[in-house]
């Protein structure tokens, strides 16, 4: 007999786990996903169009974008796919929790709230790094936009608040078997 609080949480922590992914495989990867778009260039998690796939990379444009701490902030986007990881993992304990006992749900509770975490610093800092090398670029007159990874990012942030929640609800929901 399938426990049905468990279900809301389960259901949350797999759109956080999937909007992840899709920001986690983002430019040089997947170029139809990025954080920030510039001429030719989109820049995602692991580099951006035509470079290598590396955690942290300096941004190959003119102007002082290229400072140590705008290094190290690209650095930080590592915790996209630990975050996806983590929501993966909530998803699975939630699984057995729907399916089976409590305590995957008490673990998908405890992975989901770990996961909004990092979704939060990861996305905050993604925030902050692109949008001080956007407004840079723009003051030196390049077309930089937003692209569509830090709204996929918000979106999983969402989804994976309201998976904890419901996720932390559905812990006190009715586990018992029926006795036939």
């Amino acid at each position: 007999m399938a426990a049905s609080s468990a279900l809301p949480g389960l259901f949350f922590c797999f759109s956080g786990m999937l909007l992840l992914i899709f920001v986690s495989v983002s430019s040089p990867t997947w170029n139809s996903i990025s954080f920030l778009d510039v001429n030719q260039y989109s820049f995602g998690v692991f580099g951006y169009t035509g470079s290598k796939v590396q955690v942290g990379y300096y941004f190959p444009l003119p102007g002082d974008i290229n400072t140590g701490i705008l290094h190290s902030l690209t650095f930080v986007l590592i915790l996209y796919p630990i975050a996806a990881g983590l929501s993966g993992l909530a998803f699975l304990f939630g699984v057995c929790g729907a399916g089976y006992h409590r305590a995957g749900t008490v673990f998908m509770s405890f992975l989901a709230g770990l996961a909004t975490l990092c979704t939060l610093v990861a996305w905050v800092i993604s925030m902050c790094l692109f949008g001080i090398v956007r407004e840079r670029l723009r003051s030196n007159s390049i077309n930089a936009n937003w692209g569509n990874a830090n709204w996929l990012a918000l979106g999983a942030l969402v989804a994976l608040v309201l998976g904890f929640c419901t996720a932390s609800c559905g812990v006190f929901g009715h586990y018992r078997r029926s006795r036939t």
